[in-house]
């Protein structure tokens, strides 16, 4: 009987491909070699945020060195001036534009007039937040693969989107990327640190990939998880430094919720214990019924 870790192993192959050039994570090497499989390309790549062009890239190596033609969209001008250094204008398209999920500023619209196949090969999106919106407000566009930004810090069961605002940045879970992905006809090739990368379901059985459920495909052993103890006590488990300010740390003694005298099982509180936790009820919660 095959054992999990063999099926993760040969779910996983992939990633065995993982090198950067510019990526950040690997990124090159896999899409690189998923490339490879599909039976067809038409040699066009489309990222946002795409920053200088350069940094944490997924298709600068495309473009420098494949013969890619890319379509590179990034919000900041200061970065985008910087864009242009990195990228012939005259080969590739080069927008300064923030990529929305309305019909005024959704990538459909941005690229309107421009004479690029709905069947591009890439469509990478990494943009801090709206992710999951703007992937979901593509309809007519059909890249081949799509590596899109999730929030790593997000256990592998939990399903969470970001409000559909600009200006937030919490980002998704891995799990909702991947029920978004399914509706649109994709299926899960790769989970990489903070990438998913999907293709088009019509290319899936290329990859050869037994199982590619989330818990099969990603660890998650070391994303953050909060549990209870009987006593009410609050239990943090992982790395639960921020991601984005390591140099901060969520320690157990800020998430509790009872004072230390009150974590006991219910059915040990002192007469003492059960007026003390109304009258802190009351001055926390304004009065919350206690059950008591």
């Amino acid at each position: 009987m095959q054992t999990l870790k063999e099926l993760q192993e040969q779910s996983r192959w992939l990633l065995k491909h993982a090198s950067n050039v510019t990526s950040q994570f690997g990124e090159d090497g896999v899409i690189a070699k998923a490339l490879d499989l599909l039976p067809e390309r038409n040699h066009w790549c489309i990222e946002f945020g795409a920053w200088d062009g350069k940094k944490y890239s997924n298709t600068y190596n495309l473009i420098t060195a494949h013969g890619y033609r890319g379509v590179l969209i990034e919000t900041d001008p200061v970065r985008f001036r910087d864009l242009q250094q990195t990228h012939d204008a005259q080969k590739n398209i080069l927008i300064n534009a923030a990529v929305g999920f309305t019909e005024r500023d959704s990538l459909e619209t941005l690229l309107r007039g421009h004479p690029i196949p709905d069947d591009v090969d890439l469509l990478s999106i990494d943009i801090d937040g709206n992710d999951y919106h703007v992937w979901g407000a593509i309809n007519k566009l059909r890249p081949k693969l799509v590596a899109i930004e999730f929030n790593p810090t997000i256990a592998n069961p939990v399903r969470f989107v970001q409000q559909p605002r600009l200006g937030v940045t919490h980002g998704s879970s891995a799990a909702a990327l991947i029920e978004l992905a399914r509706e649109k006809g994709y299926e899960l090739i790769c989970a990489m640190t903070c990438n998913l990368i999907f293709v088009e379901s019509c290319y899936f059985a290329l990859f050869n990939i037994p199982d590619n459920s989330l818990a099969v495909m990603r660890d998650d052993s070391e994303t953050p998880h909060l549990f209870f103890g009987y006593d009410g006590h609050v239990f943090l488990h992982g790395d639960t430094s921020l991601t984005w300010n390591p140099s901060v740390t969520l320690h157990e003694s800020s998430v509790q919720a009872l004072p230390r005298r009150l974590q006991k099982l219910p059915g040990n509180y002192t007469g003492f214990d059960r007026w003390l936790f109304k009258w802190w009820l009351r001055l926390r919660w304004g009065g919350i019924n206690s059950g008591f």
